[in-house]
């Protein structure tokens, strides 16, 4: 979601951190690198450790028929509901879970989530009008609870939860009908907030309904979690389960209806110019109105007094939302994914016109097409933004702003935040609306992925979009904040301060740097289109998500989900010394005039003590050791173990061996112009990230490398790198083109290589690794008794 908000006073919340747990918190190593086995739930049947579905995976399916009517004057809906719900789970349901959410504007039942405030020596009136505590209850009505029979049945509302107790336990496979008869007053979510509402327009006396999370839903019950029944505070969004929908909606006869799903009954309420541009429609390569301004703009004046019924059908969603108002110009352009059609369509009010109407529609097929690019071909056969000075996603409809000056001007950064936001609400289709994560719990899983793939997106839609939420150098800003003020991504959305740099910026840029700098597109790409092909119509939970790029792509990204996600480190490496240095070419300091040493022979190579096994081994009788079996395997060792050798304590001048040797002339050709650089880097902010290193050469060519994110493995703190060039390096920067997201790029450079030292080098002489060399006890063993022979 991306939506206007009032301004706050001063409202503050304490931060709640997510659990990071580190094996080794006292060492400069062994934790950033640590697996996440400790931190993810454990794979189970419904969950494998691959991240997808597992073979006894399972999910609920609630179906919904639904009769409604829109009291215009009132401002009231009233509706009709029958639930029909299937216990596809492998427990026994003893009550079931709904969803009031309108009760978020009740005085009575709303979740109570305060927030501290205070007021400044300047405010406005909306804003003390919202401290005064509401005395009127404009919450959820229940007129009627029955099962399909007409039964009472016995419920609870908790806030803006409904439990319903269920006169016998709902057991595997079977399915429930429950009906509910409801009603609540319809808000000004301009000045009240809120997802759903009304807003008013009192030039022309007119009002434009966003019907939203306006009926009671059921709440998902899952294998990970239960029944999410968390409070809705007006935060965190929702979590929903899948099934089929009918709905029919009565409103004023001039209003036009846009909804989620597919009108089963355009004949009956359209005109015929209406319906026959609707078919034109169909098949037309350019955008087309089927209701025109013209007759929006007489519907604003004309008011009629007549009802007319929409019936709409939509198959396998979530959720269902709708849009009500004569205000509308209504136009529509298919767009085509992998040979299937999808009408593209706008509703919007004269205020809009010259923004909506040459752009709204195409945006919506760019979005459509390009996501399932990216993740799965979109499903449905519908696709909708909706004008509502708003920003909010429901399935196949989503509410956005952007609206002119009343000459028909606008500015270049209203234009661009209106297709941002169409960009993402429709975007919303794919992440939550059909990979169905759980947005109340997790809401980066909604808008960081959603908001990862508006920036693919819009880079798409032009080459210049002044995108923000993506690029690693504008999370900067966030990422360096006090730690105070800061929580990890993996925190529930109600307890997050900086909710759009947590929610969405920063997972976005997480994935984006994954995608650029770490995985590379290919292997990326795929990974991300795996996870989408996995949880599409399902539930999934981070893990499947971090296991899933994981184990399609063969990388190891336990440490960035770690960093990135579990805490609050921000990129800050520094480079702390660059050593520049030639090679010069001599004897080895140890090739000495005389060419010896003095050495000891090795003692024996026993215990220091007799351990218990060696004891009880020794006193068991039905033990035979080998070399009392077999005494030919008694060596000189066996018996200098023994003391059966004695040990020579004489101290011997030997020969001195290297490995090394004075360079011969290949040696120097190879390497007298080499030019060598050994440099120190610092992981000053905590976060463990690939390094990349730009050189620029004397000659002012410049070379790029990009060491990965695994270097600092062994030393979390501080690690130094050696570059060998054929060229003089004039300068070193870290992060040319600020993929990292470092927070302090004042570090990152090294303008003055000082002049070089020298360093010795010598050519390699290979030993063969196992071979005995030197002096040992018994060489010298074997001397004595060469000699002793000798006499």
């Amino acid at each position: 979601m991306r939506r206007l908000l009032y301004a706050c006073l001063g409202l503050i919340a304490a931060p709640a951190f997510a659990q990071n747990i580190q094996n080794n918190p006292g060492s400069n190593h062994g934790n950033k690198f640590e697996q996440l086995g400790t931190v993810l739930p454990t794979p189970n049947e419904y969950r494998t450790a691959s991240g997808a579905p597992g073979p006894k995976y399972w999910q609920q399916r609630a179906d919904y028929d639904i009769k409604c009517e829109l009291d215009e004057e009132k401002l009231r809906l009233t509706g009709s509901e029958t639930v029909t719900y299937f216990n596809n789970s492998p427990d026994q349901l003893t009550y079931l879970w709904l969803q009031l959410d309108e009760n978020e504007h009740s005085s009575e039942n709303n979740a109570n989530y305060q927030d501290a405030s205070t007021i400044g020596k300047e405010t406005v009136d909306l804003a003390v009008s919202r401290m005064e505590e509401s005395k009127n209850d404009n919450g959820v009505n229940i007129v009627k609870l029955t099962d399909a029979l007409g039964k009472p049945l016995k419920y609870t509302v908790n806030k803006t939860m409904m439990r319903v107790d269920l006169p016998a336990p709902l057991k595997p496979g079977q399915k429930y009908v429950l009906k509910i008869d409801w009603n609540y007053k319809i808000t000004d979510r301009m000045k009240e907030g809120g997802r759903g509402g009304y807003e008013f327009f009192a030039e022309d006396g007119n009002h434009l309904f966003t019907m939203a999370q306006w009926y009671p839903r059921l709440c998902v019950y899952s294998d990970f979690q239960g029944w999410q029944n968390h409070q809705f505070t007006g935060r965190g969004e929702f979590a929903l389960t899948f099934g089929n929908f009918k709905v029919q909606m009565t409103v004023p006869a001039d209003h036009v209806i846009g909804s989620t799903g597919e009108c089963l009954n355009y004949q009956q309420v359209l005109t015929p110019a209406q319906l026959a541009r609707w078919q034109k429609a169909q098949t037309a390569k350019d955008v087309v109105e089927i209701v025109n301004l013209a007759e929006a703009k007489a519907a604003e004046k004309n008011k009629s007094k007549a009802k007319k019924t929409w019936i709409y059908k939509a198959d396998n969603v979530r959720d269902f939302a709708w849009t009500s108002s004569r205000k509308f110009v209504w136009d529509a352009i298919p767009a085509t994914v992998e040979g299937k059609k999808i009408m593209c369509m706008s509703f919007y009010g004269k205020e809009a016109y010259g923004l909506y109407r040459p752009y709204s529609s195409k945006a919506v097929a760019h979005t459509i097409k390009s996501y399932s690019k990216f993740s799965i071909p979109y499903p449905y056969p519908v696709a909708q933004s909706v004008e509502a000075a708003n920003g909010m996603e429901y399935p196949m409809i989503c509410f956005n702003y952007g609206r002119t000056a009343p000459d028909g001007t606008y500015s270049e950064q209203t234009k661009y935040g209106m297709l941002g936001v169409i960009i993402h609400e429709v975007g919303h289709n794919f992440f939550p609306m059909i990979i169905n994560s759980d947005e109340r719990q997790w809401s980066w899983m909604d808008e960081g992925l959603n908001t990862f793939v508006e920036y693919l997106t819009e880079e798409l839609w032009d080459n210049k979009f002044p995108s923000r939420r993506g690029p690693a150098a504008y999370i900067t800003d966030y990422m360096k904040l006090p730690k105070d003020q800061l929580e990890p991504i993996m925190t529930n959305s109600e307890n997050i301060i900086q909710f759009g740099p947590n929610a969405y910026s920063k997972p976005a840029t997480g994935l984006n740097i994954l995608r650029e700098t770490v995985m590379g597109r290919e292997l990326f790409d795929y990974a991300f289109k795996e996870y989408a092909r996995r949880w599409a119509f399902k539930h999934p939970t981070p893990a499947d998500l971090f296991r899933t790029l994981e184990d399609a792509s063969g990388e190891d990204l336990d440490w960035f989900w770690r960093g990135w996600f579990y805490s609050t480190d921000a990129t800050d490496i520094a480079i702390d010394t660059v050593r520049y240095l030639r090679p010069e070419f001599s004897e080895p300091s140890n090739n000495n005039a005389s060419g010896t040493k003095k050495t000891k022979l090795a003692k024996p190579q026993v215990n220091a003590f007799e351990d218990l096994s060696k004891i009880r081994n020794r006193e068991d009788k039905n033990i035979v050791f080998e070399v009392d079996r077999d005494t030919t395997l008694r060596d000189f060792y066996w018996r200098y173990a023994r003391g059966l050798e004695p040990y020579d304590s004489t101290t011997y001048e030997v020969p001195a061996t290297s490995n090394v040797t004075k360079a011969d002339d290949e040696v120097k050709k190879n390497f007298e112009n080499k030019h060598v650089y050994e440099i120190a880097f610092s992981n000053k902010g905590g976060l463990v990230m690939p390094i990349i290193v730009e050189f620029t050469f004397t000659d002012g060519s410049q070379e790029v490398d990009r060491i990965p994110a695994q270097i600092w493995r062994k030393n979390e703190s501080k690690v130094t790198k050696v570059y060998v060039k054929n060229k003089e390096v004039k300068s070193i920067k870290l992060d040319p083109m600020k993929e990292t997201a470092d927070i302090n790029e004042a570090n990152n450079t090294w303008g003055t290589i000082a002049e070089p030292s020298k360093f010795q080098l010598f050519k390699y002489k290979q030993n063969t690794r196992g071979q005995s060399t030197g002096i040992t006890p018994m060489q010298k063993a074997q001397e004595k008794s060469k000699e002793k022979k000798a006499f």
